[in-house]
């Protein structure tokens, strides 16, 4: 049995279904913990590439882009709520009031895994983003999440204040481009086996045992 699996989650962190599907994903290697090594790579994708500086109101963005009614999108946050609570993780829709562009938190994202930080920034932009509903796209902002996911102040500063790691993370998202990856979460298992949205732990919990079977 092939005891290691890269585990590539391509994500943004704007996206609840990411958040619901990392979720699920972490308990399923919870599952195997003993059994099946997991290196899990967390790679970039916008949502809203191209967006202002300054977001745009979330109710409306859904509405103009998927065009949602106002009364399918307050089921649509009920859903989410629920699905969040049932793999533990807190959506607090009422404060997430504006989507905004997260190309800056992808560059400390990349960053962030040669400082061996990258899952402890993960779950705190997503948390700042759909639990507290902060700018995930304001510098300031940026550079305190990162401080809380135990990352040098100093050098998160510097980042956001630079285009550091910006080609690194453009030749990644043209790279997933390529592999065929539209949308998230997307999943893909040692190169070969993509996943595409969000799955349960079940059926993550098999793919990898599947793979290690290899």
């Amino acid at each position: 049995m092939n005891n290691t699996i890269r585990v590539d989650f391509v994500s943004d962190v704007v996206c609840p279904w990411c958040a619901i599907g990392l979720s699920s994903l972490e308990e399923a290697i919870r599952r195997v913990q003993g059994e099946i090594e997991v290196e899990v790579n967390f790679k970039p994708f916008e949502l809203n590439e191209g967006m202002p500086a300054e977001g745009e109101n979330a109710v409306q963005h859904i509405i103009e882009k998927y065009g949602s009614s106002a009364e399918e999108i307050a089921r649509n946050q009920v859903n989410l709520r629920t699905k969040g609570e049932a793999v533990g993780f807190r959506f607090d829709l009422e404060k997430r009031t504006h989507f905004y562009n997260t190309f800056d938190a992808h560059r400390l994202l990349y960053w962030a895994e040669t400082k061996g930080h990258q899952r402890s920034l993960k779950h705190a932009l997503l948390k700042a983003y759909f639990t507290d509903g902060r700018n995930v796209s304001d510098p300031e902002t940026l550079v305190d999440i990162a401080k809380l996911a135990g990352l040098p102040e100093g050098e998160a500063r510097l980042i956001v204040s630079s285009d550091l790691y910006a080609a690194n993370v453009r030749e990644l998202e043209g790279f997933n481009r390529k592999r065929g990856i539209n949308g998230v979460p997307a999943v893909v298992f040692n190169n070969k086996l993509l996943l595409i949205g969000s799955q349960s732990a079940d059926y993550y919990e098999r793919a990898l045992r599947n793979i290690a079977m290899e």
